[in-house]
């Protein structure tokens, strides 16, 4: 077998080939993203250009990148590529040399020509180096569903050829359409939101609402272990960890019970919203999926979100828990979400919460007691922490 080293890695655009005006935009937010995450492989170098973004190895391990470039958002796949000249008789040797490079029984050739000023078509270039194959290996052509598909891509500076492309995460790149601050649990649903919302463009912040000593330390572990790998897909994390303990003791004072989640939500929201005004974010996510829990169905939603004038999205507000859970377990935060440590919208779960909750009856209880003291203190004892998956943890504030 030979032993094939690429030189080159081709990422393919997706979604944002339909962009239009803004196309250049999003491009160079996607490349800056890559050369962020690739940081760590100092001999790469980069060419954008119109159908895609080139990478060249110069040495470095392409398996190891290929590890890094699967958590980059805004690409529709990439593969490893090795350049050849546009003499047809090199282009027939690579191709050779990556189709024997594995144990495949079958194979076919796919050749597209970005110039079209090379004197042979793709038909002719396909029969070609499918004829040097056959001839020196015992590879059979199947042209429905081949072992290995060699693409060979004709530019003007040589051709590309490539035996496998990698799928990426699509979407866009994050940071393309600003920040979001998500409110993140330590539940299951919250980094499953932040993750849908990191694939839209969004750069996300985060905002924890800590009730010490009835949460534990290990329950805040719990949430900046998730938040470190949300920031797999964007390098670093910022972390508010809001201590909330008086309020929602406050809430309990001077709130019937059935209403006491609804209220103590009503406050988290007062409380990201002074905060994104404050961060200039201009969204609230969260991790809300109708009818999951009393403070998710449609009427509790709306007398819950009408305390911010932040406009608030919910990703997975649709999706079943089992469709929740699908993507938590890909984005390795399962484990970690159902580890046994409560956060403080399960440690006062009140017995009958009620699923459709009066407005009138919310502001009588909320007039009982001076909440909007406590939501400032809240906010102002805001603790910042920046969190990497490179394990790094720094205090800001």
């Amino acid at each position: 077998m030979a032993n094939l080293k690429y030189d080159h890695i081709v990422v393919r655009y997706g979604e944002l080939s339909t962009k239009g005006k803004n196309r250049k935009e999003f491009v160079r937010q996607l490349f800056h993203n890559i050369k962020k995450r690739l940081a760590d492989y100092p001999k790469l170098d980069y060419q954008v250009q119109h159908d895609g973004l080139f990478i060249k190895l110069n040495g470095e391990d392409y398996l190891k990148i290929k590890d890094d470039l699967k958590q980059v958002f805004g690409y529709a796949y990439f593969a490893g590529a090795i350049i050849s000249s546009l003499d047809i008789e090199e282009i027939k040797e690579t191709a050779l040399t990556i189709a024997t490079m594995k144990e495949h029984r079958t194979f076919k050739v796919a050749t597209k020509r970005n110039d079209k000023s090379y004197p042979l078509r793709s038909d002719d270039i396909n029969r070609a180096v499918a004829g040097h194959i056959l001839s020196h290996s015992d590879l059979k052509v199947d042209v429905h569903n081949p072992d290995l598909k060699i693409y060979i891509s004709i530019k003007h500076d040589g051709a590309y050829i490539m035996d496998e492309k990698v799928k990426g995460l699509g979407g866009y790149p994050t940071g393309i359409n600003g920040r979001s601050m998500l409110m993140l649990s330590g539940g299951i649903d919250s980094p499953v939101a932040g993750f849908l919302t990191m694939k839209r463009g969004l750069k996300i912040e985060c905002i924890h609402f800590a009730s010490m000593p009835y949460t534990s330390a290990q329950a805040l572990e719990k949430v900046k272990t998730l938040a470190k790998k949300l920031s797999v897909y964007q390098e670093d994390i910022i972390l508010h960890i809001i201590p909330f303990t008086e309020l929602q003791l406050a809430i309990y004072d001077n709130c019937d019970e059935s209403y006491a989640i609804t209220i103590m939500r009503r406050m988290m929201y007062r409380i990201a919203d002074e905060l994104c005004k404050r961060r200039k974010i201009k969204t609230i996510t969260n991790g809300e999926s109708i009818g999951q829990v009393a403070s998710q169905t449609p009427e509790s939603i709306s007398v819950i979100a009408k305390v911010s004038d932040t406009l608030i999205l919910r990703p997975v507000c649709m999706y079943d828990k089992l469709e929740i859970i699908e993507i938590a377990k890909m984005i390795d935060t399962f484990e970690t979400s159902i580890l046994p440590y409560e956060d403080c919208c399960t440690i006062f779960d009140p017995k009958n919460p009620v699923t459709k909750p009066k407005e009138d009856r919310v502001l009588h209880y909320e007039a009982k007691f001076d909440y909007q003291s406590l939501v400032n203190a809240c906010v102002e004892n805001d603790q910042i922490v920046k969190l990497s998956y490179r394990d790094q943890e720094e205090d800001i504030f």
